[in-house]
């Protein structure tokens, strides 16, 4: 046989890195794991690869290629140790588990990809939304939408969820629907934003600021529709049925609150509102007037 032709009884590093497809430092980190145990060393004191090293790392390399971390793959090598150099690898638990990674990773690829395309229909952030939310919001006329509508939508799903923030869109639905709202909106917006830290908080303008953000909120409600706010219920509950008997759902965990929602305490903790005391006092006592409403009134 021609010399060119005759196989090398072991090789080094480099060359090893160049067949398997990969790199020395990679091969370096195999042994560092556990993965490959190490191999001797010639006389210049640099490792040799024989035959059963590079079947080893071969398989090292098909099986990382599929999604399986390291440590199973050290782990499926101890295992199947035992039973001999002809075992095949105890890998059927490792590949189930990266079949369901992957399964798990290919449904959020799909949300991503959804979301993408509720933004390219919908047009801009509202798309962003959940589409319990933006679905509600897509047969509003182009515009009626402003983004401190959306600012405030993103902030409620967030800490609601999208049940309380498609709940919240209904105000939105309604001052997009009637002009005079929005115009009266607009001017007690502005009346508490007027109420900044050169106001006392026993200024008169505070009591009656308060009043008028009352008096607005009674005439938002009354446009509202009761049957929308059931709709919406009922859209939710259909997506979300109710957990079977015995089933106990954690508090906090229920419809809507999943995926990282927090509570209104926690909210009101860490999302930052520029109030003076004056607009704080100026919201307490609006609340208080709707708390001390009559239901008859």
């Amino acid at each position: 046989m021609h010399s060119s032709l005759i196989p090398p009884r072991q090789v080094k590093i480099g060359d090893a890195a160049s067949f398997v497809g990969t790199t020395p430092r990679a091969i370096r980190h195999y042994h560092e794991l556990g993965l490959l145990p190490e191999p001797e060393r010639g006389s210049d004191d640099h490792r040799r690869y024989g035959y059963d090293e590079m079947i080893r790392l071969l398989w090292i390399r098909k099986m990382a290629d599929v999604g399986i971390a390291l440590a199973d793959i050290r782990d499926a090598f101890a295992r199947s140790a035992p039973a001999g150099a002809d075992s095949d690898l105890d890998v059927e638990g490792v590949l189930e588990r990266v079949e369901a990674t992957l399964a798990a990773q290919e449904a959020e690829v799909q949300r991503q990809r959804a979301a993408v395309q509720r933004m390219r229909t919908r047009g801009g952030r509202m798309g962003l939304l959940s589409d319990f939310v933006s679905s509600r919001l897509a047969s509003l006329p182009a515009g009626s939408l402003r983004q401190a509508d959306l600012d405030n939508l993103l902030v409620m799903e967030r800490v609601f969820g999208p049940l309380g923030a498609a709940v919240n869109a209904t105000r939105y639905i309604a001052l997009a629907s009637h002009p005079d709202l929005r115009e009266e909106s607009d001017r007690v917006d502005a009346a508490e934003e007027a109420l900044d830290d050169t106001i006392a908080v026993d200024d008169p303008r505070v009591a009656q600021v308060a009043a008028e953000r009352h008096a607005f909120e009674r005439m938002l409600n009354a446009v509202i529709d009761d049957s929308a706010l059931a709709q919406i219920l009922d859209a939710w509950d259909e997506l979300h049925p109710a957990p079977a008997d015995g089933d106990e759902t954690e508090v906090g965990e229920g419809p809507g609150r999943g995926n990282g929602h927090m509570s209104l305490v926690e909210a009101i903790g860490k999302m930052p509102y520029d109030f003076s005391p004056a607009r704080l006092r100026c919201m307490e006592l609006a609340e208080e007037l709707a708390a001390h409403e009559s239901p008859a009134s």
